[in-house]
This record gives structure tokens, C-alpha cells and sequence, in this order.
């Protein structure tokens, strides 16, 4: 299990707006949507809609150049909204790995996962590694992991969810990430209660 971390009640407003790419499931579009409109004015939203990557006829390793060079260029951090089938999407892999890696034409971002009120763990102390994205996990292990997963607050406070955007920023300059799991190659199609590792 994974420990989740909390959000700070209290603090001061970080002074910079973060580029956000926000990492999600198609299924999840209207909590994505929700994000975008809570966090207004406290974040810049670098992430892509639906249908914006490429010509579904491209190359998988064209696809990845483009997430990755194009997309996520600009942005600071990745935030995954994880729902109950973020961890079988392709895309949301090859976004966070992206993010993860540090090319001529883009830095590494900063890394956190939201855990969305659909999602069988949301409101726990923990969540379960098997039921989100392995390269995510896989940066959440240790005394001072690269990422952090939070809930998705009850009472959305903008001001919490950017504090924790702007420490996955500080955090992107200290030790490097885990990005050593093998890229998918397609979408994950096993039942979603066995998880990733079946």
C-alpha cells in the first residue's frame, strides 16, 4: 500500500502559476473539466482535450515524441486525476513518463496524483499500488518519494491543491525520479480488480 499524503490546510499562496498537464482517463473528462475551472487563475492548464494528441494513424513512438516534446514541454508538473481506470490507459503512461524524462526540449516536471471520489480507495490512508498507474507508483515508494498522491478534497480549496502543485515542482530538482518501467504498448484490458501486475 501507498501511503497518501494530506493536503495542507494552511500556508502561504505559492506566487508562481504552475503549467499543469493534467493526466487522465477519457472517462474522467468532467472531473478533468471541474479542475481546470476550480484551479482558474491559480494554475496555467497545459494539458491537451480529447482528440488533440495526433492522427490516430501515427506511429505509437511518434505519439510519445509529441506528448512528450510538444505537449509537455511547457509544463511544470503533471497532475493524474486517477480514477478507476487510470492505471489500464497507455496515454496516461506515456504522459507520465514524458514528464518524467529530461530532454533537449523540456525539463523533468514535478509529479502528484489526485485520488477522484470515484475511485474505490479515495478517502483511505492509504491506496492500493495495483490500482493506479505503475510508473506513478513506482514514484511514490520511500521516505522521500519524487510524487505524492492526495484525495480529491470533499470541499475542493484551490489554494491546498496548489501548494501541493508547487512542492511536486521543488521536488522535480532533487533526487531523480523512477522511470525505469517498461512503456505500455497498448491499453491494459485485464479486469480492473486484479490490477496491473496480472
Amino acid at each position: 500500500m501507498i501511503e497518501k499524503t494530506k493536503l495542507r490546510p494552511r500556508g502561504n499562496r505559492p506566487k508562481t502559476q504552475h503549467n499543469v498537464f493534467v493526466s487522465f482517463h477519457n472517462c474522467d473528462l468532467e472531473r478533468k473539466q471541474e479542475f481546470v475551472e476550480l484551479m482558474h487563475g491559480r494554475i496555467i492548464d497545459a494539458s491537451v482535450g480529447i482528440g488533440d494528441i495526433l492522427d490516430t494513424n501515427e506511429k505509437t513512438p511518434e505519439i510519445r515524441r509529441v506528448i512528450r516534446d510538444k505537449r509537455i514541454r511547457e509544463a511544470t508538473v503533471v497532475v493524474v486525476l486517477i480514477g478507476r481506470q487510470t492505471w489500464q490507459r497507455k496515454h496516461v503512461d506515456w504522459e507520465i513518463g514524458g514528464g518524467l524524462r529530461c530532454t533537449r526540449y523540456n525539463k523533468r516536471t514535478g509529479l502528484l496524483g489526485l485520488v477522484l471520489p470515484e475511485h474505490p480507495n479515495h478517502g483511505h490512508n492509504e491506496i492500493n499500488p495495483r490500482l493506479i498507474p505503475p510508473r506513478l507508483a513506482d514514484n511514490c515508494e520511500g521516505d522521500d518519494p519524487y510524487a505524492r498522491i492526495y484525495d480529491w478534497p470533499e470541499h475542493f480549496a484551490p489554494a491546498q491543491v496548489q501548494r501541493a502543485i508547487a512542492a511536486a515542482f521543488r521536488r522535480s530538482t532533487g533526487t531523480p525520479p523512477d522511470n525505469s518501467y517498461r512503456l505500455f504498448a497498448k491499453n491494459r484490458t485485464t479486469d480492473w480488480s486484479e490490477g496491473w501486475q496480472s
